[in-house]
């Protein structure tokens, strides 16, 4: 007779979970259907792009981006741009963040570029936390775009001219609603390394979080205070970013936690300047269809509504609450994250990011 009740129990709990999934995957598709984002104009202008080489999504976002803004798009590494630079002599070399795949002398290369004729622009995608590092090749660019909104009087008043703020964005062919298989799916979903303060937190919220499905992915999570209660359930290997929109997509809810813009041990920010801006995390999430809880950036609002697309949080108390709150709420919870995916096809992606860049450049 238990095994009998066990048996009922597990096809109750799986019949449940499907009808959730199926539910909120019709949601997301009615909604994707019903986006539609502003035409993208096409410029007469040929672009070199040089990937940062670490975060495909991003680059490949940025790619598809311009392959829908301008009419020729020559794509490398930095090892290869100057001489993709003399032999093609583009309208623009666009590099993205520069930091850790150029050699040495970037600077120089940048000067070399530049001696072409050629305008040059970099859009900076880790301020402000290696800002000792970005404020020796920023002066060297024509044009410096920074996602963080307390780095454009930084860079202004190290003398570079033109600077200008542009958030990051959501690759749409990567961060999407999808089906996924049953192992995937969890109450509490955080995809990110265990700094000190995302440590803290979650020792914070340790009690809570027993007995419930969670999933951790990243690592330092082993430094957690009871990390064998949560053990189960952290991957300290971390996860690719497929395995990540997967994950996302078989959340109830996400957490979105930046890390501290001051510690001496992971950042090079030795000026402490501080941390306004979303992460490029925040886009991604949204653009999954799952319910992000995220902590408050200045930002925020402009580009997510509150309580209608995305919810926040200030302390871990309030954090306890919404995550309560929600996971009994299914409608409540469906709702904003289809509000917010649906702002993401619309506003947040990087074809719709480089039509501003580019007005910027070309004006």
């Amino acid at each position: 007779m238990v095994n009998r009740n066990r048996i009922a129990e597990s096809r109750s709990q799986g019949f449940q979970a499907g009808r959730e999934s199926g539910f909120r995957m019709g949601r997301c598709q009615y909604a994707l259907d019903t986006c539609f984002p502003a035409p993208i104009p096409l410029r007469e202008a040929s672009v070199l792009f040089i990937v940062q080489g670490i975060f495909d999504a991003i680059d490949n976002g940025i790619i598809h981006g311009l392959q829908q803004s301008v009419r020729v798009v020559y794509t490398a590494t930095a090892a290869d741009m100057l001489r993709l630079a003399n032999e093609h002599k583009p309208n623009l070399v666009l590099v993205m963040n520069g930091l850790h795949v150029f050699p040495a002398d970037h600077a120089h290369h940048i000067d070399l570029v530049r001696q072409m004729g050629i305008r040059t622009a970099i859009w900076f995608a880790d301020d402000p936390y290696f800002t000792d590092q970005t404020a020796v090749l920023a002066p060297h660019y024509d044009y410096v775009f920074t996602h963080e909104m307390s780095c454009v009087p930084f860079y202004q008043g190290i003398g570079c001219g033109q600077v200008h703020y542009l958030p990051l964005a959501a690759n749409p062919t990567v961060f999407k609603p999808q089906h996924i298989s049953p192992e995937y799916r969890s109450d509490i979903c955080f995809i990110g390394t265990g700094f000190p303060n995302r440590i803290a937190l979650f020792n914070e919220l340790t009690p809570f979080l027993i007995g419930r499905k969670v999933v951790i992915a990243g690592g330092l999570w082993d430094r957690l205070d009871h990390f064998p209660l949560l053990q189960q359930g952290i991957n300290l290997r971390g996860v690719p970013v497929e395995e990540s929109v997967k994950y996302y997509n078989g959340a109830k809810i996400v957490l979105n936690i930046h890390r501290l813009t001051y510690d001496k041990t992971y950042n090079k920010n030795s000026r402490n300047i501080p941390g306004h801006s979303i992460n490029p995390r925040t886009y991604e999430i949204a653009g999954c269809g799952a319910l992000q809880i995220t902590d408050y950036r200045h930002d925020l609002e402009q580009h997510y509504r509150p309580g209608h697309e995305i919810e926040t949080f200030h302390h871990p108390a309030e954090l306890i609450h919404k995550m309560n709150h929600y996971l009994i709420h299914e409608e409540e919870r469906l709702r904003i994250a289809v509000n917010g995916l649906r702002r993401t096809r619309m506003e947040h992606t990087f074809s719709a990011r480089l039509v501003k860049l580019l007005d910027i450049l070309f004006a």
